[in-house]
């Protein structure tokens, strides 16, 4: 069912006549981005005469443009106070480390206890939030797995989720995340370059081995070796769903804690059992974007959470590793 919306109505004047329709929009609609307008016209809420036309179409002179804006629509999501730890934050937008276990939007089999919950309490309800994304996803502009904690960036207004969904799909966000793999990947660095698909046979999982999959770009550097496991940090230069965890899993060194994609639940170290980890060891540890208002580049980071330094410490000591090891890489994580 269609959002309700609110008409705004546009007469094309001489001087206006010979635009492109998306431009002479962004020239009425200096609030939304042409990105924001596609979606609009995708959606059927622009009208040329009570015609739909395309992005291309030439305005002229008389023409009638209507514009449908959803109107904002109530959370269905009731507020939680759930603890949040506030990165950044100012009228447009704030960056939120969001610790594993904690998933970011209501879905199957997760109604409370999310991230959009404690968003709401804390902004006091949606108006405080975009509502783009829908009464279910108030401000919500990209996601992080469950287990996968760090950073995630939300909008507050409408025009800056326009503008940051837009940064995403193009590319102008820097993500760098860190991980541990099972395994030595060959050499210091490298790129992974892999389509990722779904699954056929197992729907909840994403795959490497389909003709069909998306292009996805991973880059990586070592930054220390624990007997045979290997601290990475990762850029993300796209953003599939579990990018990360199917890449390095399709390389033979899937993400400590992750049993999706092929790691155990508990460690072995000679004959060490470790203690589970009980979360993958992936964290959302650096983003990089344009504030979509001032255009002032924002440089943030989340420090590794104190679980992850501890699985990392017993992990040294199993492996007869010094804690140098790790330390000095982490300096600007820790």
């Amino acid at each position: 069912m269609r959002a309700p919306a609110e008409h705004s109505n546009f007469l094309v004047s001489a001087e206006d006549a010979g635009q492109r329709l998306d431009r002479f929009l962004t020239a009425q609609l200096p609030d939304l981005s042409r990105n924001r307008i596609q979606l609009l016209m995708d959606d059927g809420q622009v009208l040329v005469d009570g015609t739909r036309k395309k992005p291309s179409h030439r305005v002229t002179l008389g023409e009638t443009v209507s514009v449908g804006l959803p109107t904002r629509t109530a959370s269905t999501v009731e507020p939680e106070a759930i603890r949040l730890e506030i990165v950044y934050q100012d009228a447009e937008l704030a960056v939120i480390n969001k610790p594993a276990g904690l998933v970011v939007h209501p879905g199957a089999g997760a109604e409370k206890g999310t991230l959009v919950a404690a968003l709401l309490h804390h902004f006091k309800g949606g108006s405080g939030l975009s509502s783009v994304g829908g009464p279910l996803r108030p401000g919500i502009v990209h996601r992080l797995d469950k287990d996968t904690s760090g950073l995630i960036v939300v909008a507050r207004t409408d025009a800056a989720h326009a503008t940051l969904a837009a940064d995403f799909s193009k590319r102008l966000v820097e993500k760098t995340y860190l991980a541990l793999l099972h395994g030595r990947p060959q050499g210091k660095s490298g790129r992974i370059d892999l389509p990722i698909a779904r699954d056929l046979n197992r729907r909840s999982r994403m795959t490497t081995r389909r003709r069909e999959g998306r292009e996805a770009r991973t880059d990586w550097r070592a930054l220390a070796h624990l007997g045979n496991f290997t601290l990475v940090e990762a850029d993300l230069h796209t953003g599939r769903t579990h990018q990360i965890r199917v890449h390095f899993s399709a390389l033979g060194c899937p993400v400590v804690g992750d049993t999706v994609y092929g790691a155990p639940r508990e460690e072995r170290v000679g004959k060490r059992l470790l203690p589970p980890l009980e979360r993958n060891f992936l964290h959302a540890a650096r983003l990089a974007f344009s504030h979509p208002r001032t255009g002032d580049r924002l440089k943030l980071r989340a420090r590794l959470p104190s679980e992850l330094i501890a699985y990392l410490r017993v992990l040294a000591e199993a492996t007869e590793t010094p804690a140098t090891a790790f330390d000095a890489a982490l300096g600007p994580y820790l």
